[in-house]
């Protein structure tokens, strides 16, 4: 996952699926964020991730 930082992970399996990282995320978007849900088929989770360069406090390149 070149790019990017890994906020939190969340199980795929799980009974809700996708809804704890996506609430997760929105509530970092509230935050100011740019985080986004992306799926790790490997490990079979849900990341919420903020793209390296978006975080908050990151020095332009």
């Amino acid at each position: 996952m070149n790019g990017r930082t890994v906020l939190e992970r969340f199980p795929a399996g799980g009974p809700r699926g996708s809804w704890p990282a996506e609430e997760f995320a929105q509530a970092r978007r509230l935050e100011g964020l740019p985080a986004e849900v992306v799926m790790d088929l490997a490990s079979d989770m849900f990341l919420v991730v903020v793209r390296r360069g978006d975080a908050v406090g990151d020095a332009a390149a």
